[in-house]
């Protein structure tokens, strides 16, 4: 037999549920990047994929000292990373999982003292940055795709991957998006080089008819 609500219980519910609204507004981000608080994650951009990906020469090395770490996917097989990335002075964590979080990934971002935000940029967009991403989302990480720096053998896998990153609480950004938040201030020592990049003619890249859609 069911019984009736007391105003009592009423009350309990209604502050449970102002609790827990306020609490969720609590922990929500607006997704904000900050030098102090970021990694730059590097997927496996390697000789082996240059023909095959999609805006390969585009994506963005670092330039603002923040952390990087680099991953290979079975290099021995798929070559090294390639050198216009400007990487030579990383450590490349070799590995044949689909995602970046192997043991020695862990402890570079124990060293760094755990970072909260993640910046990941590189390929496959549907699979090791789409693992890369959850593992990182379940670690507690904020995680930033650079979606002109992320890539995929086939647009069709990009694009589904990108929406499905989304859905699951990634932020979908780019890389001069990225840049100018982390800098801040056009007084940033590193600025002009960063201005340089922006000026360069941007690429199409296949990204605007899909967000229009969304």
């Amino acid at each position: 037999m069911l019984k009736s609500c007391s105003c009592t219980d009423s009350a309990t519910v209604s502050s449970n549920l102002h609790f827990f609204v306020v609490t969720s507004q609590s922990v929500a981000t607006i997704g904000r990047l900050s030098t102090k608080d970021s990694v730059l994650f590097l997927c496996d951009m390697q000789e082996k994929f240059r023909p095959n990906i999609f805006q390969f020469t585009n994506i963005a090395s670092r330039i603002l000292g923040i952390p990087a770490i680099l991953t290979e996917q079975y290099p021995k097989g798929l070559g090294p990373t390639v050198p216009e990335l400007g990487a030579a002075d990383l450590t490349a964590h070799a590995k044949t999982s689909f995602t970046m979080m192997i043991e020695q990934v862990e402890k570079e971002l124990e060293a760094l003292g755990n970072p909260k935000q993640a910046i990941l940029c590189g390929i496959e967009a549907h699979a090791c940055i789409a693992c890369t991403t959850f593992d990182l989302l379940e670690r507690g990480m904020e995680v930033h795709i650079v979606a002109d720096a992320v890539s995929s053998r086939s647009q069709t896998d990009r694009l589904f991957a990108l929406s499905r990153l989304k859905q699951s609480g990634a932020f979908l950004t780019t890389t001069e998006a990225v840049l100018l938040q982390l800098v801040q201030d056009a007084k940033h020592p590193n600025f002009k080089e960063i201005q340089k990049l922006m000026f360069q003619p941007s690429p199409d890249t296949g990204l605007l008819a899909f967000f229009s859609a969304l």
